[in-house]
C-alpha cells in the first residue's frame, strides 16, 4: 500500500496554475495509473492529450510514456490541496472508465492513487462495479455516491414543480402549471434566453415539463445549457453539455454527471440514466474530434464565474432559469463569464442548436410531427441534421 501523501497546510498549498513541468509529470502519472497492462489505448491517449492543454494551456505528449509507480504519481501532487487532487483522480477515472472491458488492475491502481492522495471519490466504487460486470449495482452506486446522493423530496424550488419529487430524476407529466410556465417562454422577446429555449423545444418536438412524454424536470434543467453554451442536441453535444456542467460545479460529486453520460454514450455500461437517457455507445471514440470537444467544454465550464453571486462554483442544474429567462442570451452569458468555444473545437464539429449538425434526424421528425399536430407551420430556426444535403 502506498504511503499517504500528506496535505499541505493552508499557508503551504500551491494555488497557482501548474507550470509545464508539473503538467508533464501529472499527465505521466495519470497515464501510468489509468493505462491497461499493454499501455494507453488510442482513445485514452487522445482524450488525455486533449484535456491537459485545455485545462492548463500546456500540451502533453503521451506517446511511449515511461510508466511511473502509483506512489510516484501521487507524489507529484504533494503541494496541491484536496480539490486539485480530487480533480486529478477524476481525470484518471475518466481515462479508466472509457475502457471496455475495464480491467480490475486499472481500477485497483486508481483506487490506490486516490487513497495515497487522501481523496474520497465515490465514482471509484462505480468503476469497481464496472470492472466486475456488476452493472446493476453500478447504477445504484451512481445514485448513492453521485450528484443526486443528497436529494430530498423538497428539493424542487428551482424546478417549479407543483408537487414534491420522490427522487431526483422523477417525472412530472401531469403538472399543468409547470407546463404553462414553460410554454409561456414563447411570449418572451426575441433573442432572450427563454425564447431561444422555447424555440429549441418547438424545433425538436420536445414536450414541456409537466406534460406527458416530457423529461424529468431536473434533467430538463440541462436544456437551458444547450442554449447558454451553444451546443446542439445530438448525442455528441450531450457529452459536451454534461462535461461543461460537471466542471463548472466545485461540488466534486458533479463529476458523476460526466461519468454517467460516458457510461451511456461511450461504453454502454449503463442501460439508462437521468430518468430518460438510453444507452447508445460509441460516441466518444469516433476520433480525435470528440475528445477535443469534451475537453473544450470542460475548459469553458472551469472558467465560469457568476457575477451576481461572486461564486466560481455554479450548479447549472439547480439554477432558477426562469429568473433569467427574460434576459438576452448575451446578458446571461456575460453573467456567467462564458468564454467562446476554442476554434479547434469548432473546426472539428462543435455546433450550436441552430446550425447544421445541431439537431438529429429523429428530433427533426418529432418537431415536424408536433407542428402538424398543433396545426402550425414547422420552423427549425436554422437547425439542420448533419446529413442534410
Amino acid at each position: 500500500m502506498e504511503p499517504l501523501v500528506p496535505l499541505p497546510g493552508a499557508d503551504e498549498a500551491e494555488l497557482t496554475r501548474p507550470d509545464a513541468d508539473e503538467v508533464t509529470a501529472t499527465a505521466r502519472g495519470i497515464a501510468s495509473v489509468a493505462a491497461p497492462s499493454d499501455g494507453l489505448t488510442d482513445l485514452q491517449r487522445v482524450l488525455l492529450e486533449a484535456l491537459f492543454p485545455a485545462m492548463t494551456d500546456h500540451p502533453v505528449d503521451l506517446a511511449d510514456v515511461e510508466p511511473v509507480s502509483v506512489a510516484e504519481a501521487a507524489g507529484v501532487l504533494r503541494p496541491r490541496n484536496v480539490q486539485f487532487r480530487t480533480r486529478a483522480v477524476q481525470v484518471a477515472l475518466l481515462a479508466g472508465m472509457i475502457l471496455r472491458p475495464l480491467p480490475a488492475d486499472v481500477v485497483d491502481r486508481i483506487e490506490r492513487f486516490a487513497r495515497a492522495l487522501g481523496v474520497d471519490e465515490g465514482m471509484v466504487g462505480v468503476a469497481r462495479d464496472f470492472a466486475a460486470g456488476s452493472f446493476g449495482l453500478a447504477a445504484v452506486d451512481f445514485q448513492r455516491n453521485g450528484y443526486t446522493a443528497d436529494w430530498a423530496p423538497a428539493d424542487r424550488h428551482e424546478l417549479h414543480t407543483s408537487t414534491e419529487l420522490a427522487s431526483a430524476w422523477d417525472l412530472a407529466v401531469d403538472d399543468p402549471t409547470l407546463a404553462e410556465r414553460w410554454a409561456a417562454l414563447g411570449s418572451l422577446p426575441e433573442g432572450s434566453l427563454g425564447r431561444r429555449l422555447w424555440q429549441l423545444y418547438q424545433a425538436r418536438g420536445f414536450a414541456f415539463p409537466g406534460r406527458p412524454g416530457s423529461a424529468p424536470p431536473l434533467l430538463a434543467q440541462h436544456d437551458w445549457v444547450h442554449v447558454l453554451g451553444d451546443y446542439g442536441t445530438t448525442v455528441e453535444s450531450e457529452l459536451e453539455v454534461f462535461a461543461f456542467i460537471a466542471r463548472a460545479n466545485d461540488d466534486m460529486r458533479a463529476f458523476s454527471l460526466l461519468a454517467m453520460v460516458i457510461s451511456l454514450f461511450e461504453t454502454g455500461y449503463l442501460r439508462t440514466g437521468a430518468g430518460l437517457f438510453r444507452s447508445d455507445p460509441g460516441h466518444l471514440s469516433v476520433g480525435r474530434s470528440m475528445a477535443l470537444r469534451v475537453a473544450d467544454a470542460m475548459r469553458r465550464g472551469a472558467w465560469c464565474h457568476d457575477n451576481a453571486t461572486g461564486s466560481d462554483s455554479i450548479d447549472f442544474l439547480r439554477q432558477d432559469w426562469f429568473d433569467l429567462a427574460p434576459q438576452s442570451l448575451d446578458e446571461v452569458r456575460a453573467r456567467f463569464c462564458l468564454r467562446d468555444k476554442a476554434s479547434e473545437a469548432v473546426e472539428v464539429g462543435s455546433v450550436g442548436p441552430w446550425e447544421r449538425g445541431g439537431i438529429s434526424p429523429f428530433q427533426l421528425g418529432a418537431g415536424r410531427a408536433l407542428a402538424a399536430g398543433e396545426g402550425r407551420p414547422y420552423e427549425t430556426y436554422g437547425a439542420q441534421p448533419a446529413a442534410t444535403a
